[in-house]
């Protein structure tokens, strides 16, 4: 019985493992047939991009590399894929980035980057990028082919900038996100304030001790992200006027200390 139940769970691992390596997109592999017969910067093997959208890409990229140096390429795949044929077809070195777009994986987007590239993107730019634009929500509501166009236009907004640490923009999700956490951090401060007994108006000790809580919430995860994504005042305003008012009304609402004694 044990002998089976260990064969049944070697058998069931080497099919995940099998499974896994089917399903991961790989440039392991080189065929050459599979490259086109032109110099382009853009291989649409999964057809991901209109015909149009292809044209204006291609001259796009073109275009930047000629203005700034910068490689950027794109390879789209589903099945079949040229593997490490892209390497001499595009000339790839440091300064080159190719973005693989793959829809059989659970992110759409794979970025193999040329060390140059981290000197002004660092990896957690390229983390954030992948998961803002590659994700499946991401792709079903904008299509591969927005997410595609999307996260080049981020990466040349920081190139042209001198670099980003984290991706340019601030997703609705992401705002909301932040929201909640000032509202959050407002509550707190405002419920620490209350006075505990009747000679303070405001009990700062108590306000000062929690203050790493409610300014993390606040200031480290409500203002933070907003500031280094966006230059736009409103989600701004709107978290600091959140902080603001919630702690006004968790200070006035919160019951008081009573300094009478029961005889």
């Amino acid at each position: 019985m044990r002998t089976l139940l260990i064969n049944s769970l070697k058998r069931f691992i080497l099919m995940i493992l099998i499974a896994l390596v089917l399903a991961t997109p790989s440039l392991a592999a080189e065929n050459v047939d599979l490259l086109p017969d032109h110099p382009t910067p853009i291989i649409d093997l999964a057809k991901s991009l209109s015909e149009e959208q292809r044209l204006v890409l291609e001259k796009s990229l073109d275009d930047y590399e000629i203005k700034t140096g910068w490689k950027i390429k794109v390879l789209t795949q589903y099945e079949k894929t040229p593997g490490k044929a892209i390497k001499s077809f595009w000339d790839l070195d440091e300064t080159s980035l190719v973005l693989v777009a793959d829809p059989r994986g659970g992110n759409l987007l794979n970025f193999n980057v040329g060390e140059a590239y981290f000197a002004l993107l660092p990896r957690i730019f390229w983390v954030e990028l992948q998961s803002r634009f590659g994700n499946q929500f991401y792709v079903r509501d904008n299509g591969e082919d927005g997410a595609i166009i999307e996260s080049i236009n981020s990466i040349r907004i920081c190139l042209d900038k001198g670099g980003c640490d984290f991706v340019p923009g601030l997703p609705r999700e992401q705002w909301v996100w932040t929201l909640i956490t000032s509202i959050l951090g407002g509550i707190i401060a405002g419920l620490a304030a209350v006075p505990r007994n009747e000679k303070v108006f405001i009990e700062w000790k108590w306000l000062l001790l929690m203050s790493p809580l409610w300014i993390m919430l606040f200031g480290v995860f409500g203002i933070g992200p907003v500031v280094t994504r966006t230059s736009e005042i409103l989600p701004l305003a709107r978290n600091i006027i959140s902080f603001v008012a919630c702690s006004m009304i968790a200070f006035i609402l919160s019951p008081r200390a009573s300094n009478q004694q029961v005889n």
